[in-house]
């Protein structure tokens, strides 16, 4: 049994659209960070590679089919406090096609760029891998 003194893995994708914006979705329904938004992505079930879950997670959160899928870089999620979730996130960048639809795990979505992005409270450490993300596609400087 897995228990929650754990790392927990989780995968999270980079979509961008032909504007270099990132899409972000707004969570509903949810214990953890309600309200606030995140890339799109979510726990590796067991017995999934974590392309596997990449793909999975895209299509269930969005209808989204990817594409392609660029293996981007890794980063710990520490617990903020005792007993709290640690995350161990796998970030992919995605090439994407198809209708845009959201189940019910989000309520909004929107196509963010480096301007926008300190108008939305990001959760899970999200914005810091987005940041370092346009910042190795060299669209910001830090």
């Amino acid at each position: 049994m897995i228990s929650s003194t754990f790392p927990i893995p989780v995968v999270r994708l980079i979509v961008q659209n032909d504007q270099h914006e990132i899409l972000i979705l707004q969570r509903a329904g949810s214990t953890h960070a309600e309200g606030d938004w995140c890339l799109p992505g979510g726990k590796i079930d067991y017995c999934d590679t974590v392309e596997e879950a990449a793909t999975r997670e895209l299509q269930e959160e969005t209808s989204l089919v990817s594409n392609s899928l660029k293996f981007l870089f890794y980063q710990d999620s520490l617990p903020p406090e005792p007993g709290s979730m640690h995350c161990i996130n796998f970030y992919f960048e995605c090439a994407a096609s198809g209708n845009l639809i959201l189940n019910n795990e989000s309520s909004h979505y929107a196509w963010v760029g480096p301007s926008d992005l300190n108008n939305f409270t990001i959760a899970f450490r999200n914005d810091d891998a987005i940041l370092k993300y346009w910042q190795r596609k060299c669209f910001i400087k830090l």
